[in-house]
């Protein structure tokens, strides 16, 4: 990434920093770092190593997820109904991703095509595991960047306690292959959703969990 010299007032304001594109689309700073190394969206760096992104990627990137619906007036993704409002044996999903934009896509996904589904979402790790404690879900959905316990951490501990054994895990991340190496301890035998093909490859996952978990809560 380059760096450039300080931009006069009115040129910088075609720039965003990290943390207003964050804000923006609703995700955490590390998403919009990471998209930025991917050259997802256009940056430069200031002499003092701050990322300073094109206004123009940002609305480009918005514009192609015009589909997506708008977070909740109270600025919380819509969840669906509280399990003890639900009705008993409905498979149980807990969803743990910090990144609004993509819990509101989960969501959408979740809400049109598995009605069934008790959806859960928690924000960081250290609240995911507690909610996993109290709700002992059918099925895990976890990014791997999480504030608090990373996710790949959360996975190994959950895993390896008797009361998850059949926990079924589905790991959503933005990470490329290369990047996922250091969490294989983790991974093994987890299928891994990349975040730019959740639309297409999230669904069918959840077909398979419903289709295994047919026997218990059916």
């Amino acid at each position: 990434m380059p760096i450039a010299p300080p931009l006069p007032q009115a040129l910088a304001a075609d720039h965003y920093t990290t943390l207003e594109v964050a804000r923006m689309l609703g995700m955490a700073v590390r998403s919009v770092q990471l998209m930025v190394d991917r050259g997802e969206l256009e940056a430069w760096k200031t002499p003092g190593g701050h990322r300073r992104i094109a206004r123009q990627s940002v609305e480009r990137w918005r514009d192609g997820d015009r589909a997506l619906p708008a977070p909740t007036g109270s600025g919380q993704p819509a969840t669906l109904p509280p399990a003890q409002h639900r009705t008993p044996g409905h498979p149980k999903v807990l969803l743990i991703e910090d990144s609004m934009h993509f819990q509101n896509l989960v969501t959408l996904l979740v809400r049109q095509q598995f009605p069934n589904f008790e959806l859960h979402t928690a924000t960081d790790g250290i609240s995911g595991l507690i909610m996993a404690g109290q709700l002992q879900p059918d099925v895990l959905m976890v990014d791997l960047l999480l504030p608090g316990i990373d996710g790949a951490t959360l996975v190994a501990g959950l895993r390896a306690h008797p009361l998850f054994r059949t926990l079924q895990v589905i790991v959503i991340t933005s990470l490329t292959p290369g990047e996922l190496t250091q969490y294989k301890f983790a991974l093994d035998g987890v299928p891994v959703v990349h975040k730019p093909q959740l639309v297409t490859e999230l669904p069918p996952l959840l077909a398979q969990c419903l289709q295994q978990l047919a026997p218990k809560v059916g």
